[in-house]
């Protein structure tokens, strides 16, 4: 383990700091959620403005989130080497960019470039960054803490959402729209950004570190990347977040043809169609679960946590599957499935932290957020392809559904044990470190 060079000593904590990059945390990533969670309202405007099918404007999501997760580890190394305050600042500035010049676009490649390419790499830089940082700013609550970000990011576009389909609507139109709301988005995640820093040893709580003990050489310390990258603890998470990135993500992505196919898209569900419903309810269950479940982490340990939640949402999604032909039920039990899909946003990284230290925690996570990539292909096209090649949604439910309760099994019976056995080395390194010290 690498453990620290010093031990600075703790000053009285300064709770109000720590909350306020919170907050400035939270308002960064509401900002730069919008280009993935209002991407279907573009979607019709651009294939009439560009002339081309619907499946070809699509390759413009695909390299959003593509870029997003794939460069992670590049991005999360860029905000450790040069602070959040520059990095985020210049990826709030692209994902404003990227909205301003593809309002201009004529042509699939200008609009690949703008919205896809630059929008991935800026949204990215925010997303990896806010996390790294608010890892380290709350060793005590990071359950909470990354699951309140994680939160803002996915409820943000609830602010943009109608006023941007309004103002498609109206002489604003496509272009109008991409520019306005790219300047807004620019601007307020700048001002965010540039309040954002890394906290002082005596900005962290007393009660979290003493001193004197390995707690504070192992928070202080941690893991370069090249060190956890031959843990096979880190390669059971990558795994582990694989396997529960591609069951969410298979809803997210199939959820419509599979609505269509079992015929409740368009049925009516307390006056409302089911299927607009089933996605309004889904996105805020996906906002509520991160700070919900990461907050229960804190209490009863990240392993119990996410044998709880993933079990949960295996659960659901087998009874989902078994009622899906009825509309009430279809609605709200989509609900349920995503309370047990989003909170891996806050407890993997958590987890993560907790096992590797905060020294290099933001490029850390980035190496584990490309599993989110992966998950997006093994959800998206390979679930669909699965889908055409047996000819039926239960089978990939039932590939997804085991992915969830072989996740959960893992946590408590293999991921447990190995990190308990990897704190007790940790607290060993720790205790001939400290010696060493006090015989200096």
């Amino acid at each position: 383990m690498a453990v620290a060079h010093s031990a600075r000593p703790k000053a009285a904590s300064s709770t109000s700091t720590r909350w306020i990059q919170l907050g400035l945390g939270m308002i960064a990533m509401m900002a730069i959620s919008s280009p993935q969670y209002v991407w279907a309202l573009f979607t019709g405007p651009l294939t009439e403005k560009l002339d081309v099918p619907l499946a070809e404007i699509q390759v413009t999501f695909s390299l959003l989130i593509i870029l997003q997760t794939f460069l992670a580890p590049a991005q999360g190394y860029l905000v450790d080497r040069f602070g959040p305050r520059l990095l985020l600042s210049c990826g709030a500035a692209l994902t404003g960019l990227s909205w301003i010049l593809a309002s201009q676009a004529t042509g699939l490649m200008g609009l690949y470039v703008t919205y896809g390419i630059l929008g991935g790499i800026g949204t990215g830089i925010i997303y990896v960054g806010v996390v790294g940082m608010m890892v380290q700013w709350f060793p005590d609550k990071r359950g909470l803490a990354t699951g309140l970000v994680a939160a803002g990011y996915g409820f943000g576009a609830i602010l943009t959402t109608f006023p941007i389909s309004r103002s498609l609507h109206s002489e604003a139109g496509l272009s109008g729209t991409l520019m306005t709301y790219g300047i807004i988005i620019g601007v307020v995640g700048i001002i965010a950004a540039i309040g954002m820093r890394r906290p002082d040893a005596d900005q962290l709580p007393q009660s979290t570190l003493d001193t004197a003990s390995n707690d504070a050489v192992l928070e202080e310390g941690g893991y370069e990347p090249r060190q956890m990258l031959r843990s096979p603890i880190f390669w059971l998470m990558f795994v582990m977040m694989t396997m529960m990135s591609t069951s969410g993500l298979m809803v997210i992505s199939q959820m419509g043809a599979f609505a269509h196919d079992f015929g409740v898209a368009d049925a009516m569900v307390f006056g409302l169609a089911a299927l607009p419903l089933a996605l309004s309810i889904d996105r805020f269950t996906n906002g509520l679960t991160r700070p919900f479940f990461g907050w229960v982490s804190d209490r009863i340990g990240r392993e119990y946590t996410m044998t709880i939640a993933f079990g949960v949402e295996g659960i659901a999604m087998t009874i989902w599957l078994l009622w899906a032909h009825n509309p009430v039920a279809f609605v709200l039990l989509s609900g349920v499935v995503f309370f047990g899909w989003g909170e891996i946003f806050s407890l993997f990284p958590s987890t993560l932290t907790d096992t590797f230290g905060t020294r290099h925690a933001t490029t850390n996570y980035g190496f584990l957020y490309i599993a989110q990539g992966v998950g997006s292909v093994l959800g998206g096209p390979l679930a669909a392809v699965l889908h055409d090649m047996t000819d039926s949604w239960n089978v990939v439910f039932g590939v997804v559904i085991a992915m969830n309760f072989l996740t959960a099994f893992l946590a408590l019976v293999v991921l447990k044990p190995m990190r308990d056995r990897h704190r007790e080395q940790s607290y060993a390194d720790g205790d001939l470190y400290l010696a060493a010290r006090q015989d200096a």
